[in-house]
C-alpha cells in the first residue's frame, strides 16, 4: 500500500496541471481543436484513478474547458466524487466545476442532496461557505425542498460568515419552493436586526428582491424598514431600502407623507444617493391625499440638473437616467429643462446622446412636438456615423407616433418629415419609414389625399431614391409610394404620368419584394385610369393606356425573382383579355375595378392568436404520420446523375508557360484602365509628395445642375410649422375674445376660468378632422387581459400573504428516521402510516381540501371572500342572505365535524383557532357620511349558531398608517372593542364600529381579531377568529342625485380625468346592468337614451364620479371621469370585477 501510495505521487510530478493545458492551448493555435481532443482524453484516463488528487486535477481542467465552450457533462459524476472529498482545496474545485455545468436536467444531480447536507453541517465553516456557494448555482425544486430546514438552520449560526450566505441563498430557495416563504420569513425577518452589518445587508437585499415583485406582502415590514432607514449608515443599505419603500408607497397612501422629511434630509447629506433618493420621492409623490410636495420634486429636479450641467461623464449619465424616471410621474417638473436635456445632444459620449433622446421621448406634447423634432432633424444633418444617425431617425418616427399619433396635430407636417427622411444615404431603416408612411395613410383618412400627392413625387423621382440600392435601405419607400398610389390611385391628380413612371425599365434593378408591389399596384392605377376614360367616353384614350402595359409588362416577366414573374404573367394575361373586349368595344372598367373592392384595414399585432380554435379540431395531431426510422434508413434515394464523388473531385487546368501569363496579364490590365467604373491603385508614397501641386492648381470642376441635389416638388417641413404657428396664434386669439365675452357675462366665475387656462393651452385642436381607423381583430376574440402575463413567471407563485398565522400543514419538511413498528399496524390503522411520504401527504391534503372535507380553515378563508364580495349590500338585504349562507355551511362543518371525528390534524386546528363550529362569522357593511369625510361605520353581524352561550365578546382590527379603528379615550392600538351584548344559541345582534381613514382614493384589506368565550356544560374556554374588512373604494361612494345640466357642466369644466374600461361576455339585459352598478357601487343614473346611460356618484371626500355607460351586442364599455385618477382606475377595475361575473 505504501508502495502503491509512493507510486500516485511520483506519477503526479508528471501530470499536466491546469498551467500546462493553458500552456499547451496558446502553443497550439493551428490545430487547437485537435490538441484539445487529445487533453480530453488524457483527462478519461485520469478520471479512472483511484487517486483523489489526481481526479480533482483532472476536475480541474474540464472546468477550463467548459469556460472554453466544451461539454462535460459525462464527467457529471467524477464532479460529484469530487465534491464529497475530505480536503477542502479538492472540495472547492468540485463545487466550482458542479456551479458550472450543473442544471435541473443533470440526472445524477439527486445524488447530491447528502453530500450537500453533510457539508452544511461541517464544523469548518470554509466547507458550509463553499457548499452553500456552490448550491446557489445549481438549486432544483428538489434540493430546496429537502435542504430548506438544513439552510435555514444555518441563519442562526454562531459565524456571521456562514449567516450571511445562508440568508443570501434562500432567494433561491424561495424560487424553487415557494412552501418554504412563509415558514422561514420569520427567521428572515430577525436577520434586519442582526448585529453583523454584512449579515443585515443580505436580509435587506433578500426581502427588497421578494418585494420588488410582491410589494402589498411586505407592507407590515414598512416600520422596521423606516427606523432601519433613519438610523443606517451604510449607503448600499439606504439605497436597497428606498427602493423598497418606492414599490410600497403607492400601496400605503399615507406612508408617502411620512417619507418626505427624511428623503430630503438624505439629498442634503448624500451627493451619491441623490439619484436613488429622487427616484424615489417622485414615487411617494404617486400616494394621493399629499398636494403639498411640490417642493421636494423640484429639489430633485435641481439637484439632478447640477448633476447633468458636470464635466462627469459619469455623473451625467446617471443624471439622466434618474431624471428619465421623474419623467415618468411628473413630465411638467421636467419640460422645464428642456434646454438642458437638447444641450446633451452635442455631447461627444454617444451613451449620454442616446439617453438624452430616451429622455424627448417623454417629453413631447401637441405644444413643443414639432421644435423638438425640427432641432432632432439639424442632428440628423450633422450626424457622423450611420449608428447614431439611424439612432435619431428612429427616435423621431418613436417620438411622433407614439401613443397611436396622440401628439400630431397636423399630419401633413408628419408626412413632409417622413419624406425629408428618405434623402438620408445609407441607412438602415428604410422600411421603417415605408411602414410610417403606410400607417400613416391607412389609418388617417383625412390625410390620403396629401399623402398620395407626395408618393407620386416620390415615385417620379425614384431613379435618385434607388441609385444605390446594394449599399442604400432608403429604397424600401418606394414599396411604400407604390402601394399608396395603387391603394388610394381616386386622390392621383396625374395617374398617366404615375403609371408611367412606375413603368419605367430602371425600375428592373429594385429589389425583387418591391418590384412585385409595383406590378400589383400598377394594375390598380390601370384600373382606376380606365374608369375615368370610360366614363369620360375617351376610347382611345384607354385604348393607348392597355397598349402601353401591354407593352411595358413583359420586362416584369423576364424578371429573375419567382414573385415578379408570377404577377406579371397573370396581369398581362388580364390585360390581352381587357384589350380584346375594347376592340368589340364592351365596357369593362367596372369589372377590372370589382377586381380591388374593398379597403385593407390594419389587423391588430395579436389577432392572429385571437382567433378561436374551431371545435374538434386539434392542432397538435399529425396531419401525415411520419414515416418510420426503420423504412427511411432503408430506402436509399436513386441518383439520376454522375457520383457525388466525381462532381466534387478538381478539374484539371492545363500548366501555362511564362508568355502566356505575361499575356494575360497585359490584357487584365488594360480592360481595367478602360473600365471607368474601376478604382485604380493610388501611387506610390514618394511619388505622391513630389508631385503634389499647390492649392491654385487644384482643378475645378463645374457642377451639372440639370440633376438636382434635392427632389423636387417635395414639401420642406419647416413651410408647416410656421403654418402651424399662424393657426395656433389665430386660434389662441379667438379663445382670448371667447373669454373676454364670458367674463363680461359671468364676472363672479372669474376665477374658476382663469384656473382653466392652463389647461387648455394643452389641448390644441388639429388643424383638419382626424379618423384613425383603428385595428381590427377577429371575431368571437379571446379577452387579451391576460396576454402579457408570463405563465412561467417563477415570481408569480411567491405571491403569498405573510401575516397569516402559520398552519401545522406548512412546516419545512425535516428527514426523520422510519419507523418500523408502523409497518406491523393492522389495516384499520393505515392511514397515520401515509405521514412517512411527505410527497403524497402534501398531495392528498390539498385534494381533501378541494372536497371539503377536513378544509375547515380553506371555509373559513372561503367565508371571508364571499363576506368581501357582499359587502357592497345593505344591511337588510344582507342578514337575509348571509343567515341562509351560514346555515348551509354550518351543516357542512357538523357534517365534517362527524366524518372525521378522530382526525389528528382536526385537534390542531381547533386548538389553534378556536372551536370552528362555535365561531360566529361576521357580515359587514361599510357606510360612509358626506358630513365627514375622514370616518366611516362599519355595521357587522353576529349570529351564534352554535349550541353554546357566547359572551365577553372583544373585536379588534390591526390599524394601517391610512385607516384606523375609533377607540375609547385611553385606548392602545392593541386593545379591542367589547361588543355591547352576548349572544345565546342561535340569536343573532349587530354591533357598529367607526374607523378614521385619510385617503380613500385605494381598497384596503384590515385583519382582525374576534375573541370570546365559549361557555357550555363543560365548562369554559376562551376562543378566538380571525378575519378581513376588505374596504373597497366602491364603499367610499354615496348615492347622489344629479340633474343632467349639472351633469353637463360637470363634464365641461375640464378639472376631470379621464379613463375605460371594455368588459366582454355580457349576456344581461341593459336594464339589470344599470340596477348591478347601481346596487353595488352606489350609483344613480342621470340620463338613458337606448343603450347609453350617463350615471354619477360622489364620495365623502368630494369627488365627483361619472360614467358613460355603452351596452352593445355582448359587451359593455364604461368611460369614467373623476377628480382623482386613481379613485377612478381602481373603481373601473371593482366594476370590471362585478360585470365579469354576469
Amino acid at each position: 500500500m505504501a508502495l502503491k501510495m509512493v507510486k500516485g505521487s511520483i506519477d503526479r510530478m508528471f501530470d499536466k496541471n491546469l498551467q500546462d493545458l493553458v500552456r499547451g492551448i496558446r502553443n497550439h493555435k493551428e490545430d487547437e481543436a485537435k490538441y484539445i481532443s487529445q487533453c480530453i482524453d488524457e483527462i478519461k484516463q485520469e478520471l479512472k484513478q483511484d487517486n483523489i488528487a489526481v481526479k480533482a486535477n483532472a476536475v480541474c481542467k474540464l472546468t477550463y474547458l467548459q469556460m472554453l465552450g466544451y461539454d462535460i457533462s459525462w464527467a457529471a459524476f467524477n464532479i460529484i466524487e469530487v465534491m464529497s472529498a475530505s480536503k477542502f482545496t479538492f472540495k472547492r474545485i468540485g463545487y466550482l466545476a458542479a456551479s458550472q455545468c450543473f442544471h435541473e436536467g443533470t440526472d445524477v444531480i439527486m445524488l447530491t442532496t447528502n453530500q450537500i447536507r453533510k457539508d452544511l453541517s461541517s464544523p469548518n465553516q470554509y466547507d458550509t461557505g463553499v457548499a452553500l456557494t456552490g448550491l446557489s448555482c445549481f438549486v432544483t425544486p428538489d434540493l430546496a425542498r429537502d435542504l430548506a430546514n438544513d439552510i435555514m438552520t444555518l441563519m442562526s449560526h454562531t459565524k456571521p460568515y456562514i449567516r450571511k450566505k445562508a440568508v443570501l441563498i434562500m432567494y433561491k430557495v424561495f424560487l424553487k419552493y415557494p412552501e418554504s416563504l412563509r415558514p422561514a420569513f420569520p427567521r428572515l425577518k430577525e436577520k434586519l436586526e442582526d448585529p453583523d452589518p454584512g449579515v443585515q445587508s443580505a436580509a435587506v437585499n433578500v426581502i427588497c428582491e421578494l418585494a420588488r415583485r410582491n410589494p402589498k406582502n411586505y407592507l407590515s415590514l414598512a416600520p422596521l424598514f423606516f427606523k432601519l432607514m433613519t438610523s443606517s449608515t451604510n449607503n448600499w443599505v439606504l439605497i436597497k431600502i428606498i427602493k423598497l419603500f418606492g414599490a410600497l408607497t403607492p400601496l400605503e397612501p399615507r406612508l408617502g407623507k411620512k417619507l418626505i422629511e427624511p428623503l430630503t434630509n438624505l439629498i442634503h447629506r448624500y451627493v451619491w444617493q441623490i439619484l436613488l433618493c429622487s427616484l424615489r420621492t417622485v414615487l411617494i409623490s404617486l400616494s394621493s391625499g399629499m398636494p403639498n410636495h411640490s417642493a421636494s420634486i423640484q429639489l430633485c429636479v435641481q439637484k439632478l440638473r447640477i448633476l447633468i450641467e458636470d464635466s462627469d461623464q459619469n455623473l451625467k449619465y446617471l443624471g439622466l437616467l434618474a431624471m428619465s424616471k421623474i419623467l415618468k410621474t411628473h413630465p411638467k417638473s421636467v419640460q422645464s429643462h428642456k434646454d438642458l436635456i437638447l444641450q446633451c445632444l452635442d455631447d461627444k459620449d454617444e451613451s449620454i446622446r442616446l439617453r438624452a433622446l430616451d429622455l424627448l421621448y417623454g417629453m413631447v406634447s401637441k405644444k413643443n412636438l414639432m421644435e423638438i423634432v425640427k432641432k432632432l432633424m439639424i442632428h440628423v444633418d450633422k450626424a457622423e456615423g450611420t449608428t447614431y444617425r439611424d439612432e435619431l431617425l428612429t427616435k423621431i418616427i418613436d417620438i411622433c407616433s407614439q401613443s397611436n399619433y396622440q401628439y400630431i396635430t397636423n399630419f401633413e407636417w408628419y408626412i413632409s418629415i417622413l419624406v425629408e427622411l428618405t434623402r438620408l444615404e445609407g441607412t438602415r431603416h428604410g422600411h421603417l419609414i415605408a411602414a410610417q408612411m403606410l400607417d400613416v395613410a391607412i389609418r388617417v383618412k383625412a390625410i390620403r389625399k396629401f399623402a398620395v400627392s407626395q408618393m407620386a413625387m416620390l415615385l417620379d423621382n425614384a431613379h435618385l431614391i434607388a441609385s444605390n440600392t446594394q449599399r442604400n435601405g432608403i429604397c424600401e419607400v418606394l414599396y411604400a409610394a407604390a402601394w399608396i398610389c395603387g391603394e388610394f390611385s381616386e386622390h392621383l391628380e396625374e395617374a398617366n404620368q404615375t403609371l408611367e413612371a412606375m413603368l419605367r425599365p430602371k425600375v428592373t434593378t429594385l429589389p425583387g419584394h418591391i418590384q412585385a408591389v409595383y406590378v400589383q399596384n400598377m394594375v390598380k392605377l390601370y384600373a382606376s385610369i380606365l374608369q375615368q376614360k370610360e366614363q369620360a367616353g375617351d376610347k382611345e384614350a384607354a385604348q393607348e393606356i392597355t397598349q402601353l402595359m401591354i407593352e411595358r409588362l413583359p420586362q416584369f416577366v423576364q424578371s429573375a425573382d419567382l414573385e415578379v414573374q408570377e404577377r406579371a404573367s397573370c396581369i398581362l394575361q388580364l390585360i390581352k383579355y381587357i384589350q380584346k373586349l375594347q376592340v368589340k368595344e364592351v365596357p369593362v372598367a367596372e369589372e377590372v375595378i370589382a377586381l380591388f373592392a374593398g379597403e385593407l384595414n390594419p389587423v391588430a399585432p395579436k389577432a392572429q392568436k385571437k382567433v378561436p380554435v374551431p371545435e374538434g379540431l386539434d392542432l397538435d395531431a399529425w396531419i401525415n404520420e411520419p414515416p418510420s426510422d426503420s423504412e427511411s434508413e432503408d430506402e436509399k434515394p436513386k441518383t439520376i446523375f454522375h457520383d457525388e464523388e466525381q462532381r466534387h473531385s478538381k478539374p484539371r487546368h492545363p500548366e501555362m508557360d511564362e508568355e502566356e501569363l505575361a499575356r494575360r496579364r497585359e490584357a487584365r490590365k488594360q480592360e481595367q484602365a478602360n473600365n471607368p467604373f474601376y478604382i485604380k491603385s493610388s501611387p506610390s508614397p514618394q511619388k505622391r509628395y513630389q508631385d503634389t501641386p499647390g492649392v491654385e492648381h487644384i482643378p475645378v470642376v463645374q457642377i451639372d445642375l440639370s440633376v438636382p441635389l434635392k427632389v423636387p416638388g417635395m414639401p420642406m417641413s419647416d413651410q408647416y410649422v410656421k403654418l402651424e404657428e399662424e393657426r395656433r396664434h389665430k386660434q389662441k386669439l379667438e379663445k382670448d375674445k371667447k373669454k373676454k365675452k364670458q367674463k363680461k357675462e359671468k364676472r363672479g366665475k372669474h376665477h374658476r376660468h382663469n384656473s382653466l387656462h392652463t389647461e387648455s393651452e394643452e389641448d390644441i385642436a388639429p388643424a383638419h378632422r382626424v379618423d384613425i381607423i383603428t385595428e381590427e381583430m377577429p371575431e368571437n376574440a379571446l379577452p387579451s387581459d391576460e396576454d402579457d402575463k408570463d405563465p412561467n413567471d417563477p415570481y408569480k407563485a411567491l405571491d403569498i400573504d405573510l401575516d397569516k398565522p402559520l398552519a401545522d400543514s406548512e412546516k419545512l419538511p425535516v428527514q426523520r428516521h422510519r419507523n418500523a413498528e408502523a409497518l406491523k399496524t393492522p389495516d384499520s390503522e393505515a392511514p397515520p402510516v401515509e405521514k412517512k411520504s411527505k410527497k403524497p401527504k402534501k398531495k392528498e391534503k390539498k385534494h381533501k381540501e378541494k372536497e371539503k372535507d377536513k378544509g375547515k380553515k380553506k371555509e373559513k378563508e372561503k367565508k371571508v371572500v364571499e363576506e368581501e364580495e357582499e359587502k357592497k349590500k345593505s344591511s337588510k338585504h344582507k342578514k337575509k342572505k348571509h343567515k341562509k349562507e351560514k346555515e348551509e355551511k354550518s351543516k357542512d362543518k357538523k357534517k365534517s365535524k362527524k366524518k372525521h371525528h378522530h382526525s389528528e390534524e382536526e385537534v390542531v386546528e381547533s386548538v389553534q383557532n378556536g372551536t370552528l363550529d362555535d365561531e360566529p362569522l361576521p357580515t359587514y357593511d361599510i357606510q360612509g357620511n358626506l358630513q365627514n369625510d375622514s370616518q366611516v361605520t362599519v355595521s357587522v353581524i353576529f349570529e351564534n349558531k352554535s349550541t353554546s352561550f357566547l359572551k365577553s365578546m372583544e373585536l379588534n382590527v390591526l390599524d394601517s398608517l391610512n385607516t384606523k379603528m375609533l377607540r375609547p379615550e385611553g385606548s392602545s392600538v392593541h386593545d379591542g372593542i367589547p361588543v355591547p351584548f352576548q349572544l345565546p344559541p342561535g340569536i343573532s345582534n349587530e354591533a357598529q364600529f367607526v374607523f378614521t381613514l385619510q385617503s380613500i382614493v385605494m381598497a384596503q384589506k384590515l385583519k382582525g381579531t374576534l375573541s370570546f368565550i365559549v361557555k357550555n356544560d363543560e365548562g369554559s374556554t376562551h376562543e378566538k377568529l380571525d378575519f378581513k374588512l376588505h374596504f373597497s373604494c366602491a364603499s367610499y361612494l354615496i348615492t347622489t342625485p344629479c340633474y343632467s345640466d349639472a351633469f353637463a357642466k360637470l363634464l365641461e369644466s375640464g378639472d376631470l380625468h379621464m379613463s375605460s374600461i371594455k368588459v366582454d361576455g355580457i349576456s344581461i339585459s341593459f336594464q339589470h346592468l344599470l340596477a348591478k352598478i347601481c346596487f353595488h357601487h352606489h350609483f344613480s343614473v342621470v340620463e338613458r337614451v337606448d343603450s347609453c346611460a350617463s350615471m354619477y356618484s360622489r364620495s365623502i371626500q368630494g369627488h365627483h364620479v361619472c360614467l358613460l355607460v355603452k351596452k352593445g351586442e355582448n359587451s359593455v364599455s364604461i368611460d369614467g371621469k373623476c377628480s382623482d385618477p386613481t379613485l377612478l382606475s381602481n373603481l373601473l377595475d371593482e366594476m370590471k370585477e362585478t360585470l365579469s361575473t354576469c
